[in-house]
């Protein structure tokens, strides 16, 4: 599998460039933060325009990592909507395209500050889920160990030849793993960010999405070359 490989409370797990968390004992991938229905709220609010395709685009992605895993086990952690009116305007390509993905495997939608209550999409809709020795939450718990989360969106700089970029990221240390938003067109928060540097170990890293997964330290002020 191409990824970061990380032990997490003896659970082996897989960072994948694409964002998503894949656990290959329980036949089971993890996604944060999709926000679909981004670019109807941003609309029908009249914010920033985006590109209309946003949702296709994150469906396409996510088929693409359950087909190459395998997956019989899905985990939505949370925000999965952009708010109650873009989950009901959901339109009837996306529902069906949802529908399709759910056929024959077990499907968790974990509530997030941004989710509708339980919708007519499938699936088991949950506060968080415990699975084995993790907690699969939201919003990462302070104190909290062997616990799976989203919210953050975070991100890492990396240095190119082209100069600094950033990147969606994971953030992973003994405690814990944040995983980077899985949607298309969803910002994020730095890792050097207070926020998240103090949930995160000093010794925690990094890990990149894109071509490729590339772990870093997670370190204020540090990057990586590419």
């Amino acid at each position: 599998m191409n990824g970061h490989a990380f032990s997490l409370a003896g659970a082996e797990l897989c960072a994948l460039p694409s964002g998503a968390l894949w656990w290959a004992a329980r036949r089971l991938l993890c996604v944060a933060d999709l926000h679909l229905g981004k670019a109807e709220r941003h609309a029908r609010r009249g914010g920033a325009a985006l590109p209309p395709y946003e949702t296709e685009e994150t469906l396409a992605r996510l088929d693409a990592d359950l087909a190459a895993t395998g997956a019989e086990t899905v985990v939505c952690l949370g925000d999965s909507f952009d708010d109650d009116a873009a989950a009901r305007a959901l339109p009837e390509a996306a529902r069906t395209a949802v529908a399709r993905l759910q056929v024959g495997r077990r499907w968790i939608w974990v509530a997030g500050n941004h989710d509708p209550g339980p919708t007519d999409l499938g699936g088991t809709h949950l506060a968080e889920a415990a699975i084995g020795p993790l907690t699969f939450r939201h919003i990462a718990a302070p104190g909290a160990t062997a616990e799976i989360s989203g919210h953050y969106h975070p991100k890492a700089r990396l240095r190119t030849a082209a100069g600094r970029v950033a990147r969606k990221a994971f953030l992973i240390d003994g405690d814990r793993a944040i995983l980077p938003a899985y949607g298309t067109y969803t910002g994020g928060l730095c890792c050097e960010d207070p926020a998240l540097t103090a949930l995160m170990r000093p010794e925690a890293i990094a890990v990149l999405t894109g071509r490729r997964a590339l772990a870093v330290p997670m370190h204020p002020r540090r990057t990586a070359r590419a």
